[in-house]
């Protein structure tokens, strides 16, 4: 079955058309990774290291084709394209001095001659599944170390960007990989799923990496849990931004800004909510709304705070979110999809997937706008009174992905930190923004506890194993034959 891949910005634009693999074809690529990885791991850990630095290099020589293909598939605004492309160099920069830290231990043993050893050795075969809102720069938090650690990959990419993966592949092929080492399969969800479920079975994935929705997590999760695996996954976001009474205003308007209505709100870690404390929240809101109604959107390749839903199947969701707006609320602004008839301006949206930015105050801790993920320019605002009433309500919904406050007091910084179930925390800065050596990762509806990104994620992608080495000649038993010193231990001063 053929797939066409379309700009969302201009429907009638065709990216790509590629033809989607069965469950079938995903199960031969895991078949060809299992094959090639034991001979990949037996290449010594710097030199990997040289073929993620090659793939850095190759990256870097083509970013900006790179990037003006990732706005042009999916719509994301340039100046956001070209820092998704660099967070790939940054990744593989980090990642070429792993390649000679590697580290294991050796361990003093509680006998005489011998010694005691840790080694990381490598996963096997890593499945890695990804979304296309971030369609190179999350692939490449998984591909990266997973390579670096001597495993192989079968990746696949969301269909909707399939130009940009198939970019990606290209240029980490013509890095050196050996044949089999990365593998890339285009297939829908469910035809993935049957193909990842009897590769499971058939023993030939090691591991699995799925970014992506909740509900699609939890059957992953289950899957893997049947055997005996922990994947890694890295999901959905609800996340708070608490604003506090002696914040700097005009800073934590500049950050909901970004972190509601940047990539038209289509991050795990974008806004869901501004919880803004009593005596500033009319304040706030003013200068909110007057930020957004100021926004410009429209076309990603120009200067834009957001262009583009990704895809027809996001605009429908985006809808069916809308329509938990109620009586109660109140909406700042126009809402909806930008036609010649509803315009933002004198833009029209004539041809792609462009909606207005939603503000929506009154927003109550029961409502489903409060409650779920919202994949769009959707931001509710709400007040709050106290510090611990704030905390309380950034974890009410279940997820804990990232979250924000804005206070200049260091004592509400660190009590947020502490009550605050989020993986991720920024003081005074936007909900989104990871950087490539810090860990990424959330807790509950977000994700498993997992962490991507720095030498975190070498514990996804690697299995520790110890080894003792006896070279007394005599069968030493540990907790039995071990030498003990006497001490009088009554003796007192």
């Amino acid at each position: 079955m053929a797939y066409v891949s379309t700009n969302p910005s201009n429907t009638s634009d065709v990216v790509i058309e590629i033809e989607l693999g069965t469950s079938a074809t995903f199960i031969d690529a895991a078949g060809r990774a299992k094959a090639a990885q034991r001979e990949w791991a037996r290449v010594p850990a710097p030199v990997r290291g040289q073929v993620i630095g090659n793939i850095g290099r190759l990256v870097e020589a083509n970013a900006e084709k790179l990037a003006q293909l990732v706005t042009r598939e999916i719509g994301k605004p340039i100046g956001e394209a070209r820092g998704e492309v660099r967070e790939i160099v940054d990744t593989c920069d980090f990642f070429v001095g792993e390649g000679r830290r590697l580290y294991g231990q050796t361990v003093p043993s509680e006998m005489p001659d011998k010694q005691l050893f840790t080694f990381r050795n490598p996963v096997g075969v890593a499945a890695v599944i990804t979304a296309g809102n971030f369609p190179v720069a999350v692939p490449s938090w998984y591909i990266v170390p997973a390579l670096l650690c001597g495993n192989s990959v079968v990746w696949k990419p969301a269909e909707y960007s399939a130009a940009s993966a198939q970019a990606f592949y290209d240029l980490f092929q013509a890095a050196g990989l050996p044949s089999g080492v990365f593998e890339v399969v285009f297939a829908e969800g469910a035809e993935t799923f049957t193909g990842l479920e009897r590769a499971l079975q058939q023993g030939l994935v090691d591991k699995v990496g799925f970014t992506g929705s909740t509900e699609v997590g939890v059957r992953i999760g289950e899957l893997c849990g049947r055997h005996l695996q922990t994947p890694c996954l890295e999901l959905g976001g609800k996340n708070p931004m608490v604003v506090t009474e002696d914040a700097d205003l005009d800073l934590a308007v500049q950050g909901a800004l970004f972190a509601g209505f940047g990539s038209a709100g289509q991050r795990c870690t974008s806004l869901g909510t501004a919880i803004v404390h009593e005596s500033l929240y009319d304040e706030f809101l003013a200068r909110f709304t007057a930020a957004v109604s100021d926004a410009v959107v429209g076309d990603p390749t120009g200067d834009v705070l957001y262009g583009p839903l990704l895809d027809e199947k996001f605009a429908l969701a985006y809808e069916k979110y809308l329509g938990w707006i109620g009586e109660h609320h109140v909406v700042h602004g126009p809402i909806g999809r930008i036609t010649s008839s509803h315009p933002r301006g004198g833009f029209t949206g004539t041809g792609g997937f462009f909606y207005h930015p939603a503000v929506v105050s009154g927003v109550r801790a029961d409502d489903e706008l409060f409650l779920q993920e919202t994949f769009g320019p959707i931001v509710g605002v709400m007040a709050y009174s106290s510090l611990d009433e704030a905390v309380e309500l950034g974890n009410a919904p279940g997820y804990g992905l990232s979250c924000s406050i804005y206070t200049t007091d260091p004592d509400k910084a660190f009590r947020f930190r502490a009550g605050i179930s989020a993986g991720m925390v920024s003081v005074n800065n936007s909900t989104s923004g990871a950087e490539a050596h810090l860990p990424f990762g959330g807790n509950g509806k977000s994700g498993n506890g997992s962490r991507q990104s720095g030498v975190w994620v070498l514990d996804q992608f690697t299995r520790w194993q110890s080894m003792n080495w006896d070279y007394s000649g005599t069968l030493q038993k540990a907790q039995m034959d071990t030498l003990e010193i006497e001490a009088d231990l009554g003796f007192r001063l």
